[in-house]
């Protein structure tokens, strides 16, 4: 694995929420457009709230993955935020295989 993305929220950045709501969404379709792509986008704390329904950016992060981006949601976070049998892409996995992503990653970015 070259590139690994880390998605621990699902707003981006600090400040106000509807902006990094925003922001997310934007950066997510700009990640679909883009010829450059990560391996693997693992999600976690309120990250994997992103992959579930009624989520702003469901188009985004389906396209991703039928491009080939493999998704991979916190365990012990989709049960925090009550989210098992709701995702919608992607799958659950656990922080050993994150620890994992982030070790053998060239490169990780943490959005």
């Amino acid at each position: 694995m070259k590139k690994a993305i880390i998605i621990n929220s699902e707003i981006m950045g600090k400040g106000d929420d509807k902006l990094g709501s925003s922001l997310m969404g934007n950066f997510l379709r700009k990640l679909w457009a883009s010829n450059d792509k990560p391996d693997v986008i693992a999600f976690y704390n309120s990250g994997v709230k992103l992959l579930g329904e009624g989520s702003h950016v469901l188009d985004a992060l389906s396209v991703l993955h039928d491009q080939g981006v493999e998704l991979v949601a916190c365990g012990t976070c989709i049960d925090f935020y009550d989210l098992n049998g709701k995702l919608k892409v992607g799958r659950r996995t656990d922080m050993v295989e994150i620890v994992s992503i982030m070790m053998e990653a060239e490169k990780v970015v943490t959005i």
